[in-house]
Formats: C-alpha cells, structure tokens, sequence
C-alpha cells in the first residue's frame, strides 16, 4: 500500500554552500514550504516529468535530503525533547520544478515542489537504529556520478530545533514527513545547468538510513 503521508514540511536554504550557491543565504528562522503529499513515491518507482515542466525549457533537478517522520500527534514540543517524537528517518529527494518554483508561482515553492512524483522517499529506519541524526552522510548520484556529497552536521538549523520550531503552536500529526533541506550540488547551480531527463537515474543514499534510487521518464 503506498504511504501517504497527511503533511509533508520542508525547510529551505538548511546549508550555507546551497543557499549560497542559489544565490541566497541561511536565514535564522526555517523557511519552510509545503510539498502535496501525493507527491510520495518508494524506492525503485519513476519520476515522471510532465508536460507542464517543459514549457519553459529543461527545469527539473534533484536535491538529496534526510527526512524525518513524525510518530505521534505533537506540538509545542522543546527543542530538548523533539527527538523523542521522531519515529523513523528516511532519504529524499525534493525533486524541484525550477521555474514553477521560481517564476511561476508568484514566489511561492509549493507547486513547483509538488507535481505527482516528486518527493520519493526510501523505506523508513527506525529512529532509535539511526540514533543521533546530526552527522550522517549524505550522498546524491546521478547515473552513477555522485553530485552531492556532505554531512548532516552542516545543517543550520537540525533535526531538534526544526522541529520545536514547526510545532509552535501547530500539531504535526503523526505521520508528517518533514523534509530537512538539500546541501550544494543540485544541478540548478551548475554550469551548464544539468537538469534531469528521459533515462537518467537518481540515487539518494544516507549512510544508516538507507536509499531511493528512482528511474526518470519524460511523460509525453
């Protein structure tokens, strides 16, 4: 049965070399934007490229992300105890429509954050195997070439303030994903740009978490 979760949160600009390389810099409160949950897909499942994000020449990148479930009803958690309403930690990807996140959305990153497909998610690990979720190592490869490379320890904000932060004054229910930022690599960023397309394949692995390898098809 597909996991769906009921929210999926996500934090913007989380490492200084992405922000910088976007042209941006860390901010000292989460952005924070919403993805559709229906956007979920597993490991080993496609990511489609719609029409819709061709209209405006090649956009769609990768950003390679650690993820965090939430496994109980929560808020105004304090940043000394948020890591005991985690419940399991996966690798993503926030897959990204650049000019629906940029250009055609009046500013906002949701709708280009949120066509079908775009959020794939490996099998959760339990948080208690992961353990402390502040240096893992994140990989990301795009046909086997590996175009992110960093530590979770070089988030801004981490697992525990992110998440006392999202819970002021707002239930997370159990089951939001929230999504805890890319590091620098993403294609957008890159001279020439190197945006995915029909065939390539993109892995996103983190050491003790696990990984979503995803095939990338150009829908017709």
């Amino acid at each position: 049965m597909k996991f769906i979760p009921p929210a999926i949160l996500a934090i913007g600009r989380n490492y200084a070399d992405h922000a910088a390389e976007m042209g941006g810099v860390v901010d000292p409160n989460p952005i924070v934007f919403l993805k559709n949950p229906a956007c979920v897909i597993g490991d080993g499942d496609t990511i489609e490229i719609p029409p819709i994000c061709r209209e405006h020449g090649p956009q769609v990148d990768y950003e390679g992300e650690l993820a965090i479930e939430i496994g109980r009803d929560c808020r105004d958690v304090p940043e000394s105890d948020a890591l005991s309403v985690v419940r399991a930690y996966r690798a993503a990807n926030d897959v990204s429509a650049r000019w629906w996140q940029k250009q055609g959305s009046g500013g906002q990153f949701c709708r280009g954050k949120s066509f079908d497909t775009f959020c794939p998610l490996s099998e959760p690990m339990s948080a208690h195997s992961v353990g402390d979720p502040s240096c893992l190592r994140l990989q990301t490869k795009l046909n086997g070439q590996v175009v992110q490379d960093a530590s979770t320890s070089q988030m801004f904000h981490s697992v525990p303030r992110i998440i006392a932060a999202l819970s002021r004054g707002t239930t997370l229910l159990k089951g939001t994903i929230i999504l805890t930022g890319s590091p620098s690599g993403v294609g957008a960023a890159r001279v020439p740009p190197l945006f995915l397309k029909d065939g390539d394949e993109v892995v996103v692995e983190i050491a003790g978490v696990g990984r979503t390898r995803n095939p990338v098809r150009e829908l017709p």
